[in-house]
């Protein structure tokens, strides 16, 4: 009852995240109805049927990473002091999130259910003269089995990933085992010759791991510290001189401003093989022409390249919007331009993922555009609808971060405005971070385009 409270509780501006969801399931479930309706229509045409719907991964996924997005921005299930008194700890509030995300999308697979037996008339009659009689199999009993399968893989996906996403971790840090750079060096509590240990140190100075205070207080003065055996560091402890400082692993989300994230030249690498495989792979056309229903034999290269430079563009988002702040802090920068800049560079890798995402929808778009930009191959109901499913969850995550991002910066936006720092400064830089990622990515994502649609207008 209480987590039903808690669902049923929460602000607008959650609700509409969660309507949200529901949007996206119920689009990508009937998607995937669509291909049932498809191959119950042509039975005989299996392979264009299976096509239909491998090319409904795309949404699938689009749905499952906006519901991840969502369930992590949602207040009602961030931990927070006391409640575990009351029964809510982190175990608990993980399995409200993923109940929260297994209603949402099972509420949109419902709606898509209902939207597919209106178009086939199962309910009220043929509408619109009958015109989606044609790819929905209008007049044919819908296996129950196939059909609930399909409408249970938004829900069931998305209920896994957010379940292990939000799972309780171990708040305490990891630590690396230390390693000795060098091996051959005698080890802090080896035998003394004169009074000195292996490191060139007397045993009770300061080298021996600190251990000078102790043995004066023990021995009532300093003549413990001439080169006593007492003094010496137990045998078996490499001497801290030649060891690496304790590393902890920290998240990706939590890393500072002044760390770089990594993988950048892979990227790259990536962005550059797909866009090159395209190229080569536009020197001779595949034959019959490529759309979602039919790849021929040459198309592959083309689907590789598509992917490789998706991928990279993806991986490389963090560092470009780390890059992009920096940037911005260049050429004696003022408060306004450093704050920006420091923001952007703290929250590149939480922030570039779904920036990358959205490059690479964007970028994916224009080369289909340019695919169906011919009379004869229109741009059906059904690719429009996957389409926009989904751009519409690419930008919606996009958004769903930025929110998060506000609220994991509401802490140090406190303790600006309690410092004196005007609100329309913190405005100004909010803005001035939203146009530098603008103006840095919309060029560099028109680019890609233009080069992975090349191959295709030749």
């Amino acid at each position: 009852m209480l987590d039903l409270r808690l669902t049923r509780a929460a602000r607008p501006a959650v609700q509409l995240r969660r309507l949200l969801v529901a949007a996206a399931s119920a689009g990508t479930g009937f998607l995937l109805l669509s291909c049932l309706g498809y191959a119950l229509k042509r039975p005989e045409a299996a392979g264009s049927g299976a096509l239909r719907l491998a090319w409904c991964v795309v949404p699938v996924a689009a749905t499952v990473y906006l519901a991840l997005a969502v369930a992590r921005t949602d207040p009602g299930t961030r931990p927070r002091p006391g409640l575990s008194a009351i029964g809510l700890g982190p175990a608990r509030l993980m399995a409200v999130s993923a109940l929260v995300t297994a209603l949402s999308t099972t509420l949109g697979s419902l709606v898509a259910l209902s939207l597919f037996l209106h178009l086939r008339g199962d309910l009220t009659g043929l509408p619109f003269d009958g015109a989606a009689a044609s790819f929905l199999a209008a007049g044919k009993s819908l296996p129950l089995a196939a059909t609930l399968t399909l409408l249970a893989v938004v829900p069931v996906v998305a209920t896994v990933a957010v379940a292990l996403a939000l799972r309780p971790r171990d708040p305490r840090p990891v630590t690396r085992p230390q390693r000795r750079y060098l091996p051959f060096v005698r080890q802090a509590g080896g035998p003394a010759v004169g009074g000195r240990t292996a490191g060139g140190r007397t045993a009770g100075g300061p080298a021996a791991n600190g251990r000078t205070g102790e043995v004066e207080a023990a021995g009532g003065g300093g003549a413990a510290g001439e080169g006593t055996p007492a003094a010496a560091a137990p045998a078996g402890v490499i001497d801290p001189r030649f060891t690496s400082p304790s590393l902890t692993d920290k998240a990706d989300d939590d890393k500072g401003p002044g760390d770089t994230p990594a993988g950048l030249p892979w990227a790259v690498a990536l962005v550059a093989a797909g866009l090159t495989a395209q190229a080569y792979a536009g020197r001779t056309p595949p034959t019959p022409a490529f759309t979602f229903t039919t790849v021929p034999t040459g198309a592959g290269l083309f689907l590789l390249g598509w992917l490789l430079t998706a991928v990279g563009l993806v991986l490389a988002a963090p560092g470009l919007t780390h890059l992009c702040g920096r940037l911005l802090q260049c050429a004696r920068p003022g408060a306004l331009r450093l704050l920006a800049g420091r923001g952007l560079m703290a929250e590149a890798t939480r922030i570039g993922r779904p920036l990358g995402i959205l490059c690479a929808v964007t970028a994916a778009g224009y080369a289909v555009t340019t695919l169906y930009d011919s009379p004869g191959r229109p741009f059906g109901p059904l690719s429009a609808l996957g389409a926009l499913v989904v751009a519409g969850c690419a930008f919606a995550t996009l958004l769903t971060v930025a929110v998060e991002t506000r609220q994991g910066r509401a802490e140090t936006t406190d303790a600006l405005l309690r410092l004196g720092a005007p609100a329309t400064v913190l405005r100004g830089a909010a803005a001035l971070r939203a146009v530098a990622l603008l103006a840095f990515f919309a060029p560099l994502t028109l680019a890609i385009a233009a080069l992975a649609a090349f191959p295709l207008t030749r």
